[in-house]
């Protein structure tokens, strides 16, 4: 008798097994929020030990952060370079509700429980994320004072991200994508004169 046999899955190793458990993290994490999610409900998930996360991170804390933080790389944004602080703005606005207002919105809604137990808030972890890097919206102000639109005597870090907290507002608020008249709205008659004005 001729008996069909499975070959055994090969295994994972460096950033191939990263991403799948932080993959895995991630999925268990939007499945059952920050309290419910443990070491070996991620293991399962990922088909695999416990002592394979806890070797890379060794507390729940640790082990969300790198997993928003991969999210987060898998939705990249480009900065965009139309030429004007207005147009600039909008786009990067726009492309921000396509690809990471879901992640926004999730972020808000299951990790209040890794707030309380870190003693930490979004602005900390989105600064462990985005560590020393320029964010977009620096490269986009810079760009427009490079160019004579905005003076940089009249910035302040609140002024420069105006825009940006306004949407952020509108997000959370919505828990979902910011109407592209809203976004109109902030840019033009909020950010564009507080800058240029």
């Amino acid at each position: 008798m001729h008996l069909d046999t499975v070959a055994p899955a090969s295994r994972r190793r460096g950033a191939a097994l990263e991403d799948a458990l932080l993959s895995s993290a991630w999925q268990e994490l939007v499945k059952r929020g920050y309290g419910a999610l443990t070491f070996d409900s991620v293991a399962h998930s990922a088909g695999t030990s416990r002592p394979v996360i806890t070797r890379r991170w060794a507390t729940k804390p640790e082990l969300v952060r790198a997993a928003v933080a991969h999210e987060l790389l898998r939705h990249v944004i480009e900065v965009p370079d139309t030429g004007s602080l207005r147009d600039d703005t909008v786009a990067l606005l726009r492309e921000a509700n396509e690809k990471r207002i879901a992640i926004t919105a999730l972020i808000t809604s299951y990790l209040g429980d890794y707030f309380l137990e870190t003693g930490s808030t979004p602005a900390d972890l989105r600064a462990s994320i985005v560590g020393e890097r320029q964010s977009s919206v620096d490269t986009i102000v810079d760009r427009a004072v490079a160019r004579g639109e905005v003076r940089a005597d009249r910035l302040t870090p609140r002024t420069r991200t105006l825009a940006f907290d306004l949407f952020r507002h509108e997000a959370l608020m919505r828990l979902g994508r910011v109407p592209d008249d809203v976004i109109d709205e902030i840019v033009d008659d909020i950010y564009v004169p507080v800058l240029c004005g």
